[in-house]
C-alpha cells in the first residue's frame, strides 16, 4: 500500500510586500500557509486568503506555541523592522525544533549573525533579483537565472543554431563542459524534465542547466 504523500505546510511570519507576495504565491499553489504579523490590519488583509491568520509578536515563544508554529514543515522570516527581531525569532524557532527556517536578510551583517544561529536558509530578494536582471540584460542567451550558492547556479539558455539538430548525447554536455541539462522548455506548455540521451534539440528549445557557475559561463559562451 503506497503511502500518502506528506502535505507540506509553511508559516510567514511577516507580511510586508515579501511575506504577503510569497503568501499569495504559496497559495495559488496550493500550499497550506500560515500568516502571522503583530500588525492587526495586516492579518485581516490575508485571513480570507491564507489558511490560518494571527496577529502576535514573532518573539513572544508562548503565542507562536499557542498557533502551532512546530507543526509547520517550515517557517519563513520576513521581518523588516531592524534585524534584531529577526535574529530572536530564529534563535526561538531553531530552539523549538522547527526543520526548516528561512530568513529574509536585510545585509551581508546580518546574513552572517543568522547563519551563525543556525538559520537554514537566507534570502536576500532584491539582491537575488538584481542578480536575475544583470544576466538577462548582459547575456542574449541566458533567459532566467537561480543562485544556488555563491559557487553554484542553474540558468535558462535559448538554444541557438548552432545545436540545432543535435541529440543531448551527440552535445556531450556533461562531459565537455561539466554541467547538466535537467530539463528542457519546448514551449509553454511542454516543458521536457530529465531528457533522455537521444532528445534531439530544436532552434526554440530553452535548455535549463545546472553547474558552477564558471563551467555554465563556459557552455554558454561556447556550447550552445
Amino acid at each position: 500500500m503506497k503511502q500518502k504523500p506528506v502535505r507540506k505546510e509553511f508559516a510567514v511570519i511577516g507580511l510586508g510586500r515579501f511575506g504577503g507576495n510569497l503568501c499569495k504565491e504559496l497559495v495559488s499553489q496550493g500550499v497550506d500557509v500560515l500568516a502571522l504579523d503583530k500588525s492587526l490590519e495586516r492579518v485581516q488583509e490575508f485571513s480570507s486568503l491564507v489558511s490560518h491568520a494571527a496577529e502576535l509578536d514573532a518573539i513572544d515563544e508562548e503565542s507562536l506555541k499557542t498557533v502551532g508554529i512546530s507543526n509547520f514543515n517550515c517557517v519563513i522570516i520576513s521581518l523588516g523592522e531592524g534585524i534584531q527581531s529577526s535574529i530572536l525569532a530564529t534563535l526561538i524557532l531553531k530552539e523549538m525544533g522547527i526543520e526548516q527556517v528561512w530568513v529574509k536578510a536585510q545585509d551581508e551583517y546580518h546574513e552572517k549573525v543568522l547563519r551563525k544561529i543556525g538559520a537554514d536558509k537566507i534570502i536576500h530578494p532584491e539582491r537575488d533579483m538584481a542578480i536575475r536582471i544583470a544576466n538577462h540584460i548582459v547575456s542574449d542567451k541566458v533567459t532566467d537565472y537561480i543562485e544556488l550558492s555563491d559557487k553554484y547556479s542553474i540558468v535558462e539558455i535559448i538554444a541557438s543554431k548552432k545545436i540545432a539538430g543535435k541529440t543531448l548525447s551527440e552535445l556531450d554536455i556533461r562531459a565537455k563542459y561539466n554541467c547538466s541539462v535537467i530539463a528542457i522548455k519546448r514551449s509553454s506548455n511542454n516543458i521536457l524534465i530529465s531528457p533522455p540521451a537521444d532528445t534531439k534539440i530544436i532552434v526554440t528549445d530553452v535548455l535549463i542547466a545546472i553547474g558552477s557557475n564558471n563551467n555554465l559561463e563556459h557552455f554558454e559562451n561556447e556550447g550552445v
